[in-house]
């Protein structure tokens, strides 16, 4: 994705991010790199600069915990964001084989298809819808396709009114795909989105070099809906056992409040015949328990 070393380019981003006062330290004339030098990373750190220079260029290639919690301290790293700093320095061998299963469990697709009132949905390490109840494909019917948030998020046109804090979902997005790069840096779905995207997308591009790193949690969300307007959406994300790489998307409404009359009105919807059409790339449940 770049022509330097993961661990090197998380550094260097995380370090260029900083400026001397965030870290308490003085700021005399002109720099001529943006963000902190190596020597003052190194410094914070309780390193050589040459030991620092050495980890940023990839040269260092097994560096203790210690000095990796030193330097997540010396880059205000959050938590997540140290735990990415560990993965990234682990070796092939070290990562987990198993990445799990690479299709959706009939188990839980029985349990989205039951949930009539609740859109849900499966995406995996890239973002890619891998399952989607009718209720979530009604939601996100303005896009065509419904396949990859993020490509939905950053290409599709329809993305910019959908979602009312697109900087938001943005950098959101980008942050969830750079901590499921951290887990399998080797990934050649990741690297195809990642590329695909940046190649369409300045605005991802950017974002991307920034290496922040969140993973889906819950939150709330603001979307707009072609048809029924305005939603007030709070979601979770969960990680399916027995398949690490997959979550579970679930969006919920307030009981009685407008977005669940609008989740009435989009269920309706979804029932409706519909004219015979070519099979879209993320198709209902029933389709994909066939």
């Amino acid at each position: 994705m770049t022509n330097g070393t993961p661990l090197g380019d998380f550094l260097r981003a995380r370090r260029e991010a900083l400026k001397p006062h965030d870290v308490g330290l003085p700021e005399h004339g002109r720099r001529r790199v943006p963000g902190l030098r190596r020597e003052e990373v190194a410094l914070l750190a309780g390193v050589s600069s040459d030991y620092y220079i050495r980890l940023e260029q990839g040269r260092e290639k097994s560096p203790s915990p210690q000095v990796l919690d030193a330097v997540a301290q010396a880059l205000k790293l959050d938590a997540e964001a140290t735990d990415h700093l560990n993965r990234l320095c682990l070796t092939a061998s070290q990562r987990p084989r198993d990445r799990g299963e690479t299709d959706v469990s009939p188990q839980l697709l029985r349990l989205m298809d039951g949930w009539d009132h609740t859109p849900a949905f499966i995406v995996g390490p890239a973002l890619d819808i891998m399952a989607a109840n009718s209720l979530a494909t009604a939601l996100h019917s303005g896009f065509d396709p419904f396949d990859n948030l993020a490509r939905m998020v950053f290409v599709d046109p329809a993305g910019r009114d959908f979602y009312q804090e697109w900087e938001r979902a943005a950098h959101s997005c980008v942050a969830e795909i750079r901590a499921a790069y951290g887990h399998d840096p080797e990934s050649a779905r990741i690297a195809e989105v990642v590329a695909e995207l940046s190649a369409r997308s300045d605005e991802f591009a950017g974002i991307w070099q920034l290496h922040d790193v969140r993973s889906k949690s819950q939150e709330t969300k603001q979307l707009k809906h072609p048809r029924v307007g305005d939603l007030h959406i709070e979601f979770a994300a969960f990680t399916v056992n027995g398949a690490p790489h997959q979550q579970l998307v679930v969006y919920q409404a307030e009981p009685a409040g407008p977005t669940a009359a609008a989740f009435e009105t989009l269920r309706a919807m979804a029932t409706q015949p519909k004219p015979a059409q070519a099979a879209a790339p993320v198709a209902d449940l029933a389709v994909n328990e066939q």
